[in-house]
């Protein structure tokens, strides 16, 4: 069992190869990997559901039963349709052993399951070590390298991304310079990201660039900027592994790296599209760092409270090009008597560009300290008094600042083209939401800029059609003939759910392209004989809330 304290870190893959070598060792690899069905469906065919869930949730010992033929369940019979006499013996059951588990392999075994790189390639590559040339000679994992599949703008995606080992694999702490693979906020950005095309991108700390990875398919240019020189290095990797040369906007070149903290990298450039997962977790500062509490490169980005968050918000601006956006993720504090909405709100009149920020998460202040000291590989269970002293620098450091909780959520900006910014919207949103969101977010802005071309009497010659995800939930009390309560359900986007008057659902009902919003105004107010002007004044401001938010659609927004 390895000794339970942080290790020293591997180079990235690939480092020290030259550039054709190492295309020409990816290329093989990519081949190899592809070959042994080492995919997101392939492991999970292999390993069966149960313990593949399972491995999602970082625990290991039912993969490993599988894995050894112990397991009564798919994975056992996927075994035998490999053709597997042991758990190494298949290639998809070799790698996932050596890259998710952290298992040492037999060599023989990964020159199977790698016919073209084989060990010794695997090694010039950094991927593994081996303890020596005979054929059952131990191999052992020094990345984490798992598949990765997802859909964005130009399609679904099969890659491999490879990141430093975590706790599942090395049962030791994180080193400070940790490189995280795509955890679940990288995920998140991934999704939610508008995929327009676009000339240039920024990915600001990119990790191990995922997000650039995806900008890279709908973008000409992608700068990806990290203060980790180990981070640029995985994402050098990572390009060259996975973004097949010779494809337009995919080349591994259109993705230049820089080194260096926030926008420094970049001060004087300007992008069509800004993505960052920031480090933005608060970190205890005020107790001198805090007693057991680690730092590392991925998370903590050296400043007090939501800072770094507030900083990049209120900075973005500056190399944004007209009509630029940003995404990020982030986390706030919630301060005692300071509304969230007004606290945030200061940050986007500051940045002085249009802003929306959807709060997704609300954690208290024992909830998110207990979040983070576990994550990142804490060995409170095996330090004695470690968890206490941690968790008390962390609600030490939030009583400082009168904080009562902490919001996470996903912020939009953007510079106008011309003008002052027209959009400021922050609004709380904890339900499910509709993966991926990127497409619904960019209607949404573009909604938002063909409502403020129009009046109330330019919206009233406008032709509706209700959206096609649209539904419609109508509740009774037993007895009444008309419904108490009307609802308009969203299937896609933010799933929102809007209370309609018995009007503004006529106006719904009928909207299918045929009539105006001004005549069908005119014919519900004749049907419940009341005013036109009156029942136009009042559900307008409704038709506009729902063009917004993609129940109503025009032909051309």
């Amino acid at each position: 069992m390895p000794a339970p304290h942080a290790p020293s870190s591997p180079p990235p893959p690939g480092t020290g190869l030259a550039p054709d070598a190492l295309q020409r060792a990816v290329d093989d690899l990519r081949a190899d990997l592809g070959a042994a069905d080492f995919t997101v469906d392939g492991v999970e065919r292999r390993l069966g559901p149960v313990a593949a869930a399972a491995l999602h949730r970082e625990q290991a010992v039912p993969a490993r039963r599988v894995l050894r033929g112990a397991w009564p369940g798919p994975g056992r019979d996927e075994a035998r349709e490999h053709g597997a006499s042991s758990g190494t013996d298949d290639a998809v059951g070799t790698l996932t052993a050596l890259f998710l588990l952290g298992d040492d392999v037999p060599r023989r075994a990964l020159d199977a399951a790698l016919a073209r790189t084989g060990t010794d390639g695997a090694v010039r590559l950094g991927l593994v070590e081996v303890a020596g040339g005979a054929p059952d000679d131990a191999v052992r994992a020094l990345v984490d390298l798992r598949p990765y599949a997802s859909s964005d703008a130009a399609g679904p995606v099969s890659w491999w991304l490879s990141s430093d080992l975590g706790e599942l694999a090395t049962d030791r702490r994180l080193a400070a310079d940790h490189v995280l693979g795509a955890g679940g906020a990288s995920l998140t950005l991934a999704q939610v990201t508008m995929r327009t095309a676009v000339d240039r991108v920024l990915d600001l700390g990119t990790g191990c660039g995922i997000q650039a990875l995806h900008a890279a398919r709908h973008a000409r240019h992608v700068v990806a900027t990290d203060i980790s020189a180990r981070a640029l290095g995985f994402t050098a990797f990572n390009a060259a592994l996975d973004l097949t040369p010779g494809e337009p906007g995919t080349g591994a070149g259109a993705i230049h790296l820089r080194s260096g903290s926030m926008l420094e990298p970049v001060a004087g450039e300007t992008f069509d599209l800004v993505v960052s997962n920031p480090p933005f977790v608060i970190t205890p500062r005020a107790t001198g760092g805090g007693a057991g509490v680690t730092e590392y490169e991925y998370r903590d980005g050296g400043r007090a409270g939501d800072d770094v968050v507030r900083d990049l918000v209120t900075g973005v601006g500056a190399v944004l090009a007209p009509g630029g956006v940003a995404q990020l993720l982030g986390n706030w504090e919630h301060r005692r008597g300071e509304p969230w909405t007004e606290r945030v709100g200061a940050w986007l009149d500051a940045a002085g560009l249009d802003g929306w920020v959807i709060q997704r998460e609300v954690l208290d202040p024992a909830e998110y300290a207990e979040t983070w000291i576990r994550d990142g590989g804490t060995t409170a269970d095996r330090e004695p008094g470690a968890w206490a002293s941690a968790y008390d620098a962390w609600l030490d450091d939030f009583a400082t600042r009168d904080v009562e909780a902490v919001g996470f959520g996903i912020v939009t900006l953007r510079r106008p083209v011309s003008g002052v910014p027209t959009l400021r919207r922050l609004e709380e949103h904890t339900g499910s939401v509709h993966q991926p969101l990127g497409a619904h977010l960019a209607a949404s802005l573009a909604a938002h800029d063909w409502l403020g071309a129009h009046d109330d009497a330019a919206l009233a010659d406008e032709r509706l059609t209700v959206a096609q995800d649209v539904t419609e939930e109508r509740f009774h009390t037993p007895g009444a003939a008309d419904p108490s309560v009307v609802l308009l359900r969203q299937g896609g986007g933010l799933g929102r759910a809007v209370h309609a008057s018995t009007g503004l659902a006529a106006l719904v009902g009928a909207s299918d392209g045929e009539l105006s919003v001004g005549q069908l105004v005119g014919a519900i107010a004749s049907l419940f004989e009341v005013p036109a002007e009156d029942l136009a004044a009042e559900l307008l401001p409704g038709v506009r809330g729902l063009v917004r938010d993609g129940f109503l659609l025009s032909d051309a927004p």
